[in-house]
């Protein structure tokens, strides 16, 4: 099995963390990739920690230099969020195939500039969303589209905690704010759940964004509702302001409901088959003695309970299965699953989110700030 050569822009907490921890401590990715060069301005984050560490992976402290690296293939763009645009295109002009982390972009007009330089390079690129591959989320999609619950009117997904932060996450300008922090992974998923009932834009956005608990100027408290024909609405929260989570997910059917959290998924539903035909009646109905009475039946609910094992929960299977798609992709010609147009309704989306909720901005950020 051939290995992708690897550069990676940024050792912080996605660079390090995640792209090189799972480059060189997973055993289906370690016999796919090799990590040849990082780069950051810090050097004591670029220094090899994990297992399968390439005692030859040449440091740069400048991203720069290593895209002057004619030995890395494949560039992972871990930049700050305010840098992913111009240096995926840098990346992709000096002549790298590249994945951005997220979030890719705040505006449309940005993620057209990638697409124009993609298709100018010829180079391959995409966008590290790992959560499309987390067990709860895929276990969720399946019972929605398996049609016990029926039709499906409203999906619901909320990625919220209690927490105060004052990091450069927190700042309108370095493109943070927990829509672009933490948004990108459930709106992701939102996204794909939205066009798995019809690939269009949703007809209605409403977004309410608060600065709650933050100490920068950007948002940690999002309500979001995309609604459309044919669509169930989607109904999104991110939000660092309540304690109480009782679920990640939620559906709502006609035939059922589900909810999920954690690594366990529980559903509820009957079988039209085995229920009483209903129609309306206009007369007042009527119980013992003619006296006035509810609508009331006894359905045949059938309960079901799925719950995943622990590793299924951790952000390394998520971003293993991840890599190992755009592996394939990349070597054997398959299918991507995140694909850039899906990541650019995403972006519209949070377009539209900021265009709703002007939020002011105090927190100046010197020029040149990397």
């Amino acid at each position: 099995m051939r290995k992708i050569k690897v550069g990676i822009i940024g050792q912080g907490r996605s660079g390090r963390d995640i792209h090189r921890h799972l480059f060189e401590t997973q055993s289906s990715l370690m016999e796919r990739y090799d990590v040849v060069a990082v780069a950051d301005p810090i050097p004591e984050r670029c220094a090899p920690v994990n297992p399968g560490a390439n005692p030859n992976c040449k440091i740069y402290s400048d991203y720069r230099d290593l895209l002057k690296d004619k030995n890395i293939e494949l560039v992972i763009n871990a930049s700050r969020s305010h840098k992913h645009v111009d240096i995926c295109i840098e990346a992709m002009e000096a002549g790298f195939d590249t994945i951005s982390e997220k979030p890719l972009a705040r505006r449309v007009a940005d993620v057209e500039r990638i697409e124009a330089a993609a298709q100018k390079t010829g180079r391959f690129f995409t966008v590290f969303q790992q959560s499309r591959f987390r067990p709860l989320y895929r276990k969720v999609f399946e019972v929605i589209h398996s049609g016990v619950l029926g039709k499906i009117v409203m999906f619901k997904i909320a990625y919220n905690g209690f927490g105060r932060r004052w990091d450069w996450q927190t700042i309108q300008d370095l493109c943070a704010g927990e829509l672009l922090n933490t948004g990108p992974h459930p709106l992701d998923q939102a996204v794909e759940i939205w066009n798995s009932f019809g690939d269009c834009d949703p007809e209605k956005i409403f977004c309410s964004m608060a600065r709650v608990n933050n100490f920068g100027d950007a948002e940690d408290h999002i309500k979001l509702l995309l609604s459309g024909k044919d669509h169930p609405t989607i109904d999104f929260e991110v939000s660092k302001c309540i304690h109480y989570t009782p679920y990640t997910y939620q559906v709502y059917g006609s035939n059922g409901s589900l909810t999920a959290m954690g690594n366990t998924i529980e559903w509820k539903y009957f079988l039209p088959s085995e229920a009483e035909p209903r129609v309306p009646q206009i007369a007042p109905l009527e119980g013992p003695g003619r006296l006035p009475s509810y609508c009331g039946e006894k359905l045949n609910f059938y309960e079901e309970k799925c719950v995943l094992p622990d590793a299924a929960g951790g952000f390394d299977h998520w971003g293993s299965r991840y890599y190992e798609n755009v592996y394939d992709a990349y070597v054997n010609g398959a299918e991507l699953v995140v694909k850039l147009e899906q990541v650019k309704r995403q972006v519209r989306i949070i377009e539209e989110c900021h265009r709703q909720n002007p939020l002011p901005k105090f927190v100046k950020v010197p020029e040149g700030t990397v």
